[in-house]
């Protein structure tokens, strides 16, 4: 069947936001993580030009990024203080609030895949550690060994941190060069048939506690997703967003204040950062309208924009377009 004519879609991800010093991010670096963001956001637009679902989309996305090891999730996620990569992840209907998340998982290849098989199960919303890796094996899917997820750069993130005795965002490294590694993944989407969803990703910070949990599995927190509103996937310092109840803030906003889009991110972002959070988010409303608010010096971004091609930025103004 084809898919409605002249709905709007709608398309936004993310990599991560934080210092990102454009002083120690060599150029090669730089034009890769923005060709792989840009290829990533254009087979999802063009998947929904095809009548792909949303939530189809957004698994899809954010499992590529999980894949790429310049960002913070999956392969090239940052690591715990014993060493160890813990996986977070979640996914969001908006048709029904849907939704299923895992985290401190240490096996599953795509943590998001995980996610998307327990919003398929229904039984439960959250699985944690040894328990979202079992979920995932038996239904099928890749496990590897956990040091498969550890790459040369996490490492050595984790020895800087280690001998000043921090637990810091993967951006926010005062020892950072060239080799620059990214952060937080997440995508939104509105498809032809007018539904929204979200998913997130992340390794959550660098010699973080093991078992800590941030806001990215947690739903209203880190990702959130409703067919009345919104949906959103935020990246940050994420005890904030935990405390703020970030993405369903966003919601609510609209909701109950009738604020738009771009109000209701803007303000709720802002409470965050009177609080001391720093970081950004990715929205879609229910029009196709797309907002990218951050209060760090960059984010990692991609987006629609209205004239229907994708753009990439890392800090204020869109990176150029290959030639």
């Amino acid at each position: 069947m084809n898919p409605p004519a002249g709905r709007a879609i709608a398309f936004a991800l993310h990599g991560g936001a934080g210092v990102i010093d454009p002083g120690s991010f060599a150029a090669t670096r730089r034009a890769a993580c923005a060709a792989a963001l840009r290829a990533i956001a254009s087979r999802a637009v063009q998947a929904l030009r095809d009548g792909a679902p949303s939530l189809d989309v957004v698994e899809q996305a954010v499992a590529e990024l999980e894949d790429c090891e310049f960002f913070n999730a999956g392969r090239g996620a940052v690591l715990n203080g014993d060493g160890v990569a813990e996986l977070d992840a979640a996914i969001m209907d908006g048709r029904d609030r849907a939704a299923g998340a895992v985290c401190a998982a240490r096996r599953v290849r795509n943590p998001v895949r995980a996610a998307r098989a327990l919003l398929r199960d229904g039984a439960h919303v959250l699985l944690a550690g040894e328990g979202a890796d079992r979920f995932a094996a038996a239904q099928g899917l890749p496990l590897v060994d956990p040091e498969w997820f550890v790459i040369a750069d996490r490492r050595a993130q984790l020895d800087a941190a280690r001998a000043e005795g921090r637990v810091t965002l993967d951006h926010d490294e005062r020892w950072a060069d060239a080799r620059r590694v990214s952060g937080t993944v997440g995508a939104v989407a509105l498809d032809r048939h007018g539904h929204l969803a979200a998913a997130t990703s992340t390794g959550g910070m660098t010699n973080k506690a093991p078992g800590r949990v941030g806001d990215s599995p947690l739903v209203g927190a880190g990702t959130f997703a409703d067919d009345d509103t919104c949906a959103v996937s935020a990246t940050g310092h994420g005890e904030f967003y935990m405390r703020r109840v970030l993405a369903h803030d966003v919601h609510a906003r609209m909701l109950y204040l009738d604020q738009d889009l771009h109000a209701a991110t803007e303000e709720a972002l802002a409470e965050v950062g009177r609080m001391g959070g720093t970081g950004g988010l990715v929205a879609v409303d229910h029009a196709g309208q797309v907002t990218l608010p951050f209060n760090s010096p960059g984010m990692y971004r991609a987006w629609l924009d209205r004239d229907g091609a994708v753009q990439v930025a890392i800090y204020r103004d869109p990176e150029p377009a290959p030639d």
